[in-house]
């Protein structure tokens, strides 16, 4: 079954196989006349990265590129796009791949018109309004993974690499003019990273479903993304090139974003410090700190997670749904601890403080204080 649709919502999204191809039409649109495509590393030599800067080439929009992001993007890599796009007399920006280019092609974008540092615009109160508005240039996304959503959502997430902790950049024109959801681009997909971006569109959908606070707009979307990564993610893990299950779980990683606006959870708490300090796959880091946050959270969800497993035909409630969890972890090859990960006992003190304070703690239906935080480290670990 081909999945093709034009979506206006939350923007401008171009849904389907093979509209990679309508890139530099799509850049032209918003203004673009020399855009800077911005990726990471990894993607830089990829036949996909090559197949779209010759797309903008041929179209007499160049094909420059940056590619200086690391896997957890921080200020330095986030100074030198800048740079890069003020010196190749950039304006605009392609943000390409997972949520790293992503995240940092967006920051690119934002920063380039601004005059103030990129902390003053973490996604507190309504520290976005310092931002000046006319300086942000205009931003196409391209995901290639099926997981942050980072192509749906109005912020990105930039570790600072003196605190090594990651913030959350936030202003309302972070939101893509337009987002291509290619499927035919995460055909490539290594099974390791298909496994940890679909955990990570997971729990956005977890998390934002169990949050306490009101929105039954991403209430509703929560919920339909968590059955589409049910249904779909393992298919996608099994085969790669199936293309119907790799469309939905693209779909399933735009709807996790757009579902947080709800608010995130002690899912997020807890990756975050680990991976701004272990560097560790985002994704995968959720996937396995997932089952304790369910039981430490059982008192505030239970009936709230019973109706989810009913929606999802999982029998048994809350249990249930807590071994269909394990059950989809282990067919995915996630770890059972984070010590698995690389993560050491030495530094739960230093991470749980970072935890406490984390945008997404706020989100989470029981308090996370610093004594549970601790107690759920050394579970995790």
């Amino acid at each position: 079954m081909t999945i093709t649709a034009n979506w206006s919502y939350p923007t401008a999204i171009k849904f389907g196989a093979g509209r990679i191809k309508e890139l530099a039409d799509h850049c032209k649109a918003v203004g673009m006349k020399k855009p800077l495509l911005v990726t990471d590393r990894g993607l830089s030599t990829m036949p996909i990265t090559q197949n779209a800067l010759d797309i903008l080439d041929a179209a007499g929009l160049g094909r420059a590129m940056f590619a200086d992001v690391d896997p957890n993007p921080n200020d330095k890599n986030l100074d030198a796009g800048v740079k890069a796009f003020k010196d190749g007399g950039h304006d605009g920006v392609v943000a390409f791949g997972g949520g790293s280019g992503l995240d940092l092609g967006k920051a690119v974008a934002f920063m380039s018109g601004q005059t103030r540092p990129v902390w003053d615009f973490e996604d507190i109160g309504d520290w976005w309004t310092r931002a000046n508005s006319d300086g942000i240039a205009p931003i196409v996304a391209v995901p290639t993974t099926a997981g942050t959503g980072s192509e749906a959502g109005r912020a990105s997430v930039v570790t600072n690499s003196e605190t090594h902790t990651k913030k959350v950049i936030f202003h309302p024109k972070f939101l893509p003019s337009v987002t291509i959801c290619d499927p035919e681009l995460t055909v490539g997909m290594p099974k390791v990273i298909t496994a940890g971006t679909g955990m990570d569109a997971f729990a956005h959908c977890l998390e934002a479903y169990c949050s306490p606070f009101y929105h039954p707009m991403s209430q509703g979307i929560a919920l339909e993304g968590l059955r589409l990564v049910k249904e779909y993610l393992p298919r996608a893990y099994k085969d790669g090139t199936d293309i119907e299950a790799r469309a939905n779980m693209m779909s399933a990683a735009a709807m996790g974003a757009v579902a947080f606006q709800k608010g995130l959870g002690a899912i997020h708490s807890l990756s975050h410090p680990v991976g701004a300090i272990y560097n560790t796959h985002h994704g995968m880091t959720n996937a396995v700190v997932m089952p304790p946050v369910l039981t430490f959270n059982r008192p505030a969800i239970e009936a709230k997670i019973a109706s989810a497993a009913a929606y999802l035909g999982i029998a048994g409630g809350f249990d249930g749904f807590f071994d269909y969890v394990l059950r989809l972890r282990e067919e995915l090859g996630v770890p059972d601890k984070l010590s698995a990960l690389g993560v050491g006992t030495d530094r739960i003190d230093e991470m749980s403080a970072m935890a406490i304070v984390d945008p997404t703690a706020g989100g989470n239906p029981v308090e996370l204080t610093l004594d549970a935080a601790k107690r759920l480290f050394v579970e995790c670990i």
